[in-house]
């Protein structure tokens, strides 16, 4: 064997060894990344009810504010209904109370007219 061979030799062992030594940390890439994809699947498959559940509470959130505006809207309708019946009021009881004061008024000046 001449000094060429043995120097072939030793450096094919060295690189043997440096594939080797390299060929662990891919390895246990490998697994980290079957690991990671097995993660992911997990929480697919486990956000799907998640975003189910919230679709079932997003309607049900959407059909209450549906009746709270319909509640809203009836109350505005009172309030605008008492409103105009407190007008009416005011002009039917207000109009002859303002007559009866001033003819008290009046009443009150004649009578202190004839005492002086």
């Amino acid at each position: 064997m001449s000094i060429g061979n043995i120097a072939a030799l030793i450096a094919a062992v060295a690189f043997a060894i440096l594939s080797l030594a390299a060929a662990v940390p891919l390895i246990k890439l490998g697994r980290t990344i079957d690991e990671v994809t097995n993660s992911i699947r997990d929480l697919t498959d486990g956000l799907e009810p998640v975003l189910d559940g919230l679709n079932v509470t997003i309607t049900e959130a959407n059909k209450q504010l549906a009746k709270i505006d319909h509640i809203t809207t009836n109350v505005e309708e009172v309030s605008l209904n008492v409103a105009s019946l407190s007008a009416v009021f005011a002009q039917a009881i207000g109009s002859p109370l303002m007559k009866l004061a001033g003819l008290g008024v009046s009443f009150s000046k004649l009578l202190r007219g004839n005492k002086k």
